[in-house]
């Protein structure tokens, strides 16, 4: 009995408060460290020259597949920051890794997208009023390019070493045709792609909503065909318009499911020749989104059945004596869906850095770069980057960098971000 006492007075020594080890008394501990605080002077000593990097980065255009010159500059900012063994891979994302302690552990990856969705030409010259800067893709998401520099400074300036290495990336393909093949690339072909164990995007404003939650999307451009023919002379043979029309007619007329929320819209049409002339080719866009994998392949499976429904209804309608309508679906987007379950220790410690800087956390779903290592299993969030903004995707996009909300955000980010890759003994 007495060798039994002292082996529970032992265990009673030097057992860990339960408190302790919840996220909100690690993220607390972190938040009061000098190093921590020293960080945050950092970010608040640095906020100008954030803003001045946002503007000479948003003006650097880097439409849908050609990012390249803003990737060069964000990796010439990478080594100067120093951030170690900095590189443009294969599919155009900038990495660069500052070492951990552990050399041994799964890597933290952060990263912002350098892609935007305006074409090659349009002006992306800042507009300045005050704090509100306004021009093309300055919030989405050159902000978040600008954080990510923001962050290596401050955690320098703190002297914060972390136990895990972390990774920032400044990745291609966010935003449309890009499907994701930055953030794809970087996990299933680059040279990281398996030693990656949690993985924040940093897109939009903000600084209490975390994407825990990766809508899927499904997108196709179907082509209907048919042997064409004058309006008047060729009258009553097959039109792969009207079957197009059946098709998009058909398509909403289907119900789908409230919750998971799952989505669908035919939204650009195109083809033709002329006023009078039956087109011999038409297409149709449509898009599908889902918060579940599942909902989303029995809208897809559904939508194919359509499509070769209406092919069939047109051919049965009238005359194929020249020529029958045919349809040619060619997917043009695959965005898997996925989540990050809300026990997750990332999502904890990133909520416990939100609420330690008196926000309340809000949780959702989104499709963002963070969808790929969701479907992949991997834990991961987006997270905003502070301040507040508008007109997203439009050219007169804005942002606001007044000083208060943008350095909360800055630093809650900085913090989910430490408490991720865990403070060195």
């Amino acid at each position: 009995m007495a060798r039994l006492a002292l082996l529970a007075a032992l265990l009673a020594a030097t057992a860990v408060p339960v408190a302790a080890q919840t996220p909100d008394a690690d993220v607390a501990r972190i938040r009061a460290s000098a190093g921590f605080k020293a960080a945050v002077a950092g970010l608040d000593a640095g906020h100008d020259a954030f803003v001045d990097e946002i503007i000479e980065l948003t003006e650097i255009p880097a439409p849908p597949f050609k990012e390249e010159v803003r990737a060069r500059a964000m990796a010439e900012k990478f080594r100067a920051a120093g951030l170690k063994d900095v590189t443009i891979d294969a599919e155009g994302n900038v990495l660069g890794l500052r070492p951990g302690t552990d050399a041994k552990a799964k890597l933290v990856a952060i990263a912002a997208h350098l892609d935007t969705v305006f074409p090659e030409g349009t002006p992306v010259k800042v507009k300045r009023e005050g704090t509100r800067l306004a021009a093309p893709g300055v919030g989405d998401d050159t902000r978040g390019l600008a954080a990510l520099l923001a962050f290596v400074r401050a955690m320098d300036a703190g002297k914060i070493a972390t136990r895990a290495p972390i990774l920032f990336v400044a990745n291609v393909g966010e935003e449309g045709r890009g499907d994701l093949r930055g953030v794809r690339y970087l996990f299933t072909k680059g040279p990281m792609k398996d030693r990656i164990g949690a993985f924040f995007s940093v897109d939009g404003g903000g600084a209490s909503h975390v994407t825990t939650g990766g809508v899927g999307s499904k997108r196709y451009r179907v082509t209907f065909k048919g042997p064409g023919g004058h309006s008047y002379g060729a009258f009553g043979i097959v039109n792969p318009m009207a079957a197009m029309a059946g098709a998009v007619s058909a398509l909403y007329k289907v119900e789908v499911p409230a919750k998971p929320r799952t989505t669908f819209a035919a939204s650009v049409v195109g083809g033709g020749t002329s006023v009078n002339a039956i087109p011999d080719q038409v297409y149709v866009d449509v898009d599908m989104r889902s918060e579940s994998a599942e909902s989303l392949a029995t809208l897809e499976k559904r939508f194919l059945t359509i499509v070769n429904e209406a092919v069939d209804a047109e051919n049965a309608a009238r005359s194929t004596r020249v020529g029958k309508v045919s349809a040619d679906p060619e997917v043009i987007g695959d965005r898997p869906a996925g989540a990050t379950p809300a026990d997750a220790a990332l999502v904890r410690s990133t909520a416990a850095a939100i609420k330690a800087f008196g926000l309340t956390p809000a949780f959702g779903a989104s499709s963002t770069d963070a969808n790929l290592p969701m479907s992949l299993g991997i834990p991961a969030v987006t997270i905003g980057s502070g301040g507040t903004g508008g007109r997203g995707h439009s050219v007169d996009e804005w942002i606001d960098v007044a000083k208060p909300d943008s350095l909360q955000g800055l630093s809650v980010g900085l913090l989910a971000l430490v408490a991720a890759a865990g403070v060195a003994k």
